[in-house]
């Protein structure tokens, strides 16, 4: 049984009962806020940096190169913050023939919808920032803010190239939502629950991918291909084409507004993975194996962050395996993947889901 060596509700409960003692309690609350909103700021920083990095690294890796080695030594460590600052430095465009409201609202939404989706991963027991009884629910909500910033983006450019990318770009997105939401479906039957410490915790003695076994596996790599499209990302990154449409939907979009899509997409992927942690490796939990105690009471020493950071970098990895591995599909290919075969294997394995569930055939 998971111990509970670093539980942070403890930690966090005598903080504010301290500032709740020397302050009254809505000026703790407004000072509580003020920090976590600074955290989540520098977090989804930080995580972008790592996250570029490691792409330009692995997609070096993949094509026989190098990769960054010249800005910060022979690993190219800084070239990452060299480009952060290049683009604060950078101009913001205003069009000419644009909607100016919705085109400067457009990559807020995005981020938004981001961070929103961000604070919802299960960091550690008792490390979820946002943490309700329907977090599944909220997430996938949230999610969806994203692509209505995309086809406005698209939309009040006032450009071709981004209108195709912004119409490409919602049709698969919508489309790719429902694999989505059928896979995270899948996983709330099997769990019971949509609460996402919940779902985290009853991987106790096991990790939903092996106690669901086939169905589990087969929503696994439903949600990864699912997941791969909706973050715009390849071989599904028609949304921004670069041979065709020069960038798609932030073709017009110059300095941190750009920044802004930017940034998303990376931490897009990195929500990606860590929701896919969350439902199907276990969120937080260690890795625990039936008759080995010695084993899994050193696995229980180690925090839970560094699990949870631990397995979604490796799903980070797979899908930039996955990216560049195969070629760009077709925007009609990519429809008939989803409407044709992922969708009614979804609800074959809902369903098969549901079968295990009710006649107790899962671990």
């Amino acid at each position: 049984m998971f111990l509970d060596y670093y539980n942070l509700s403890p930690l966090l409960m005598q903080i504010h009962a301290f500032l709740c003692s020397v302050m009254p309690e809505w000026l703790a609350l407004t000072l509580e806020g003020l920090v976590v909103g600074v955290f989540i700021l520098v977090m989804y920083a930080v995580l972008a940096i790592i996250l570029i990095y490691m792409e330009r690294k692995v997609c070096a890796a993949f094509q026989c190169r190098i990769g960054p080695n010249r800005v910060g030594g022979k690993g190219g460590l800084l070239q990452v913050p060299a480009d952060v600052l290049k683009i604060l430095t950078k101009e913001i465009i205003s069009l000419k023939h644009s909607d100016h409201f919705l085109y400067a609202l457009a990559p807020f939404l995005v981020i938004l919808a981001s961070i929103l989706t961000f604070s919802c991963l299960p960091w550690n027991k008792g490390g979820e920032i946002l943490h309700m009884n329907i977090g599944i629910f909220f997430v996938l909500a949230a999610s969806s803010i994203g692509v209505l910033g995309i086809l406005l983006a698209g939309w009040s450019s006032n450009s071709k190239y981004t209108l195709i990318g912004a119409v490409r770009s919602g049709a698969m997105i919508i489309s790719y939502e429902l694999s989505i939401g059928l896979s995270v479906l899948t996983m709330v039957v099997m769990s019971g629950a949509m609460d996402i410490q919940t779902i985290v915790e009853g991987q106790a003695n096991g990790w939903n991918i092996f106690k669901g076994h086939i169905p589990a596996i087969m929503a696994f790599i439903i949600y990864l291909i699912a997941g791969n499209a909706e973050a715009n990302r390849g071989p599904f990154d028609l949304a921004e084409a670069e041979q065709e449409l020069t960038a798609g939907y932030h073709t017009e979009y110059s300095g941190m507004h750009f920044g802004f899509f930017y940034l998303a997409e990376y931490l897009n992927l990195f929500i990606t993975a860590g929701i896919a942690t969350t439902l199907f490796l276990g969120g937080w939990m260690p890795l625990h194996i039936a008759g080995l105690d010695g084993l899994n009471m050193v696995m229980d020493y180690i925090p839970g962050f560094v699990w949870f950071i631990g397995k979604t970098f490796f799903i980070v990895f797979l899908l930039m395996w996955i990216r560049w591995t195969f070629p760009r599909l077709r925007i009609d290919q990519v429809l008939t993947l989803e409407w044709k075969y992922l969708m009614p294997l979804s609800l074959v394995v809902l369903l098969l889901m549901t079968v295990c569930k009710v006649f107790g055939l899962t671990f």
